[in-house]
């Protein structure tokens, strides 16, 4: 479907912030099959800073999808009209060859196609995206496999999918800020980075329990804690320390962990510097949310909660634990047969993650914490 004399190629995958992280592989896969080939890639501002730094793209294209709403919610049709404008002529005048819509939505078939380039190729398009294209890919890959779809369609492109790893690196400025906080916050001697939030509740596990998480890592294990998440997150993350017992005063106050750091910057970084901080940390726990998966990126041990979604069963590497309840109904992916319980959440119990953080840090586990 890709021509070999391809000159310039545009990869199309905006959101989510997880989706972008697996099909990340893809830039390197293209440049290994056309080293010569400008291989763009087209991202929504929220999720942009997932691929900014990517090693084997040549330019990223922001769609400011969030200002356009903005805009229009406000009746600044000018500013919008100018703004797509500008949009369009970066996407035509690049003169894109091939554009790759991975996403294959209605929102992202009609960028790729505004591209204009000669061959259009869709991953499983729908919403009326696969009229856009000149190629569909039928969705495919095991469910049980991170990234299987990309991987997929890596391999109806003829690309090499071997080595198909997460690729999210950093830049200095965001490393160097995560090194500070380490340094300032007292947390050299290692950290778990804890990641509670989402923007589907059917995701959530329980703030209480999280608070029991948080304080057994503390105050049985003598591990400091950074708990990462966005300003929308902000009073979750003030009930869960609350439940810690901790005093939230600014970002490190004392509890029952004393001694023992703990970090709050939910709300409080970019999505940039918190990926940042999760490839410094010694484990991660987290539900099915973008900065969770994005641990596999630099290859550190993590425990995953997942239930009504599960991206992935098959532990991604050795040092990784997938906590799962099993039912039969999972996943339903929000369309919940338990009157809104989310009984594949609350399966999971403090024990079993305390546990599991226990198994991949490789330190004893305190039964119970006064």
């Amino acid at each position: 479907m890709i021509p070999r004399t391809v000159r310039k190629i545009l990869i199309v995958r905006l959101s989510a912030r997880g989706d972008v992280a697996f099909a990340s592989p893809l830039a390197g896969a293209l440049r290994r099959r056309y080293p010569e080939a400008h291989i763009c890639w087209a991202v929504e501002e929220r999720t942009a800073d997932v691929i900014r730094h990517n090693p084997h793209l040549d330019e990223v294209i922001v769609w400011e999808r969030a200002s356009w709403r903005r805009m229009l919610r406000t009746g600044r049709w000018g500013m919008l009209a100018g703004a797509a404008a500008d949009l369009l002529d970066r996407l035509r005048d690049a003169r894109f060859d091939v554009v790759i819509d991975a996403q294959g939505l209605l929102r992202s078939g009609l960028l790729a196609f505004l591209a204009g380039a000669p061959v259009r190729i869709g991953l499983g398009s729908r919403e009326g995206s696969r009229a856009l294209m000149t190629d569909v890919v039928r969705r495919g890959g095991t469910s049980r496999r991170i990234a299987s779809e990309y991987i997929h369609l890596g391999e109806a492109l003829d690309l090499d999918t071997r080595s198909f790893a997460l690729e999210i690196p950093r830049s200095a400025a965001e490393v160097e800020m995560v090194a500070r906080v380490v340094t300032q916050k007292g947390l050299d001697a290692g950290f778990v980075v804890v990641c509670p939030f989402t923007t589907r509740f059917h995701k959530h596990w329980p703030e209480e329990r999280w608070s029991g998480v948080i304080r057994r890592i503390r105050a049985g294990m003598r591990v400091g804690v950074v708990m990462l998440g966005g300003h929308a997150d902000r009073g979750a993350a003030d009930r869960i320390l609350a439940g810690a017992g901790v005093t939230v005063e600014g970002v490190d106050a004392p509890d029952r962990g004393a001694g023992v750091p703990i970090v709050d910057l939910v709300g409080r970084t970019t999505l940039g510097e918190a990926a940042a901080m999760v490839s410094r940390c010694g484990a991660l726990v987290g539900v099915d949310t973008g900065l969770s998966h994005m641990a596999h990126a630099y290859g550190r041990p993590a425990v995953l909660l997942f239930g009504s979604n599960t991206p992935y069963l098959d532990p991604p590497g050795p040092g990784v634990r997938i906590l799962h309840s099993g039912r039969s109904c999972s996943p339903c992916r929000g369309k919940l047969t338990c009157d809104g319980r989310v009984d594949c959440m609350t399966d999971i119990t403090v024990d079993e993650v305390v546990g599991a953080v226990g198994a991949v840090l490789k330190v004893p586990v305190v039964a119970k914490v006064s």
